[in-house]
C-alpha cells in the first residue's frame, strides 16, 4: 500500500495549472506545419499571429488564451494507493483554487443558474479510473468553452454505419464554424451510452496532436474525417483557406444493439495539457 498525502496532490495539481501558458509540443508542430502548407494569405497571417501569441505567452509567462477554461482532469488511481488527509476532489480543488489564483488565470465557474462566480474556479471535473498498482496519474486539460460550446451527441441508428459516423462528425464541425478557433482538434467518441460517449470524445484530447489510433478502422476513418473537415472551407480563425482542423481523433466503447452514440468535443487551437505521476 503506497500512502500519498492530500498536501502532496494539492503542490501537484497546483504546479500543473501553469499549463494553461503553454500549447503543448504536438500542437505547436501542428500549428506550424500547417503554415507551411497554407494556400490562403488571410488564413497564413491567422495562423501566424496564433503561433506569435503562443511563443509570447511561454516566454511571458501569460495565459495563452484569456479562456483559462474549466479545470477537467483524466485520473488513474491505483488500488494499492491510500491518499492521507482528506479527499481527491477536495485536494484537486485546492490545488486549482491556489495555482489559478497564483499564476492569474481567470475564474470562469459559476452556479449555472444564478449566475454567481465561484471566484475560484472551483470545482474541477474529475474522471476516475481504478487501475492496478501504486500509481496516481492525472492529466490536466483546461477546457475553453468557445470549443466546449460546440459539443454534439448523435444518437444514431446501427443501420448508418461507419459513414454515418463520418457525417456526423463532419457535420459537427461545419455548424461550429468559426466559433471554436480554429484550426481546432476533434475529439470523437463512438459506442456506449449517451455520456460515455461524451467522455470518451473529451478523453481522445489527450492524446498527441495527429497521433492515428493504433486501430486500423478508427485511424482510417481519422483521416476520411480530416480530409472532410479541412475541404469545408472554414479555415484558420473563419478565414477560410486549407486548415480548418489539425487532427480527428477518435475513440471507441462496446454499445448497446439498438444503437450507435457518437460524441464530439472540439478542443480549440489554444491545445493545453497537464500531466501529474505521484
Amino acid at each position: 500500500m503506497k500512502e500519498i498525502s492530500f498536501g502532496e496532490i494539492v503542490a501537484a495539481v497546483r504546479e500543473c495549472v501553469k499549463a494553461c501558458g503553454r500549447l503543448t509540443p504536438s500542437a505547436k508542430c501542428a500549428l506550424e506545419e500547417s503554415l507551411k502548407k497554407e494556400s490562403s494569405p488571410a488564413a497564413r497571417f491567422a495562423l501566424s499571429m496564433l503561433a506569435e501569441n503562443a511563443a509570447t505567452a511561454e516566454r511571458e509567462g501569460l495565459a495563452l488564451c484569456q479562456d483559462t477554461g474549466m479545470a477537467v482532469f483524466f485520473v488513474r488511481l491505483g488500488q494499492e494507493v491510500h491518499i492521507t488527509g482528506g479527499t481527491l476532489p477536495d485536494a484537486v480543488d485546492e490545488g486549482v483554487r491556489l495555482g489559478y489564483a497564483e499564476c492569474g488565470w481567470r475564474a470562469s465557474v459559476l452556479d449555472p443558474l444564478t449566475r454567481v462566480n465561484t471566484k475560484d474556479n472551483t470545482p474541477a471535473i474529475l474522471h476516475v479510473e481504478l487501475v492496478a498498482g501504486e500509481s496516481l496519474v492525472m492529466d490536466f486539460l483546461p477546457k475553453g468553452f468557445g470549443s466546449e460550446n460546440m459539443s454534439r451527441l448523435f444518437m444514431l441508428t446501427p443501420s448508418v454505419g461507419i459513414k454515418g459516423v463520418e457525417d456526423s462528425v463532419v457535420e459537427a464541425v461545419r455548424l461550429a464554424g468559426a466559433n471554436p478557433c480554429p484550426p481546432v482538434i476533434v475529439g470523437v467518441g463512438i459506442g456506449g451510452t449517451a455520456e460515455k460517449a461524451m467522455e470518451t470524445a473529451k478523453k481522445q484530447l489527450l492524446r498527441p496532436v495527429g497521433e492515428p489510433s493504433p486501430d486500423p478502422d478508427l485511424a482510417a476513418l481519422e483521416k476520411r474525417c480530416l480530409e472532410r473537415i479541412n475541404a469545408l472551407g472554414i479555415g484558420a480563425q473563419g478565414f477560410g483557406g486549407d486548415t480548418t482542423a489539425l487532427a480527428v481523433h477518435c475513440g471507441k466503447f462496446p454499445t448497446h444493439i439498438a444503437s450507435l452514440p457518437v460524441a464530439i468535443n472540439i478542443q480549440c487551437n489554444a491545445m493545453r495539457l497537464g500531466h501529474i505521476e505521484l
